[in-house]
């Protein structure tokens, strides 16, 4: 599989990656041997970028992801864990003892003395205009902790302002068929400063494969069922923040201009793959059979400009309304 390059770190992430968020909770349960065989079918596929967090599943995506890597020393995989959801979100606790903290328990979890790339972990908006906390991470770069950091962001505005940090090597954002407002100003931005993209909830919580209906019904532990109005986090991380009934019906013209030999969501990962700028685009996956099938997305035909200006016209007319005004 293709890799690209972080500029500003140097550091090389396939063009489809994997997003663990699965492998540890919020999306129904996954034993340990799943989650294991997940991780390895995507490695076999040429998958060597893999996103985690420290509380998904309180460190226990971490700990599978270390489990499995000692198992495959063979292996050369960059992994992203992200900090900062551990606390109250005050800005007061972005600072640099907690950084400190959260950084040597991921490091635990994980095995590692140091850490590829950690990102905080869409911090309150005021952090990304903080210069203490970017002085603070820096920090961890020289204590040889971390050999890049990131963030994560929810809104384009929080993009703009991490990537006019001169250390910030990647923006991880929500990017899919169903949110297309950072491809106007975000990406160009971080290509002409050398940041990297990495492109989360590219199914739309798997609103863009197709599979689901207006009469589908999720798990009570999944938060498609227990934050699909913004109970417990950003509602954008659910169904991208489209309204449910909206986004099945979206979806079902979406799978509709799938062209021969895709999937739906094949289709929604290699339009994102082709977007200028993006480094990697990160969907989890349930079973290694999803893990597979993602990957070799990569590795499709690009998309004609035909499909690329019908799935435009879809977002125009149906989306576009419900979330440019709120990310």
């Amino acid at each position: 599989m293709d890799e690209r390059t972080f500029g500003r770190s140097q550091q090389h992430a396939s063009v489809i990656g994997l997003g663990t968020w699965q492998l540890g909770a919020d999306w129904g349960d996954v034993d340990d041997k799943e989650a294991l065989a997940v991780l390895e079918a995507a490695a076999e596929a040429g998958v060597t970028f893999f996103d985690t967090a420290d509380v998904y599943g309180d460190g226990r995506s971490e700990e599978t992801i270390a489990t499995f890597l000692r198992s495959r020393p063979d292996l050369h995989v960059m992994v992203a864990t992200k900090m900062g959801r551990r606390v109250d979100q005050i800005p007061e606790n972005y600072v640099l003892d907690n950084f400190r903290a959260w950084n040597d328990r991921s490091r635990r979890n994980l095995g590692i003395d140091r850490l590829d790339l950690v990102q905080l972990h869409c911090p309150p908006t005021p952090v990304y205009s903080t210069d203490e906390v970017f002085d603070a991470l820096d920090t961890l770069v020289a204590e040889e902790r971390i050999a890049a950091y990131g963030v994560s962001v929810e809104t384009c505005e929080e993009a703009l302002t991490a990537i006019a940090r001169p250390g910030v090597a990647s923006v991880q954002i929500i990017l899919n068929a169903f949110r297309m407002k950072p491809l106007r100003e975000v990406l160009p931005a971080a290509q002409e400063a050398g940041v990297g993209i990495i492109a989360r909830v590219p199914l739309a919580s798997g609103l863009l494969s197709g599979k689901y209906t207006k009469d589908t019904v999720f798990p009570e532990n999944d938060h498609r069922t227990y934050n699909r109005h913004g109970e417990s986090f950003d509602v954008g991380e659910t169904f991208s923040g489209v309204d449910y009934t909206t986004g099945v019906e979206a979806a079902a013209e979406f799978s509709a201009l799938a062209p021969q030999g895709y999937t739906p969501a094949q289709l929604a990962l290699r339009w994102i793959v082709q977007q200028p700028g993006v480094t990697t685009v990160i969907p989890g996956a349930r079973s290694p059979e999803q893990a597979r099938a993602n990957a070799a997305a990569a590795e499709l035909p690009e998309l004609p400009e035909a499909t690329l200006s019908a799935i435009r016209d879809l977002y125009d007319r149906r989306i576009k309304e419900q979330v440019e005004s709120r990310w």
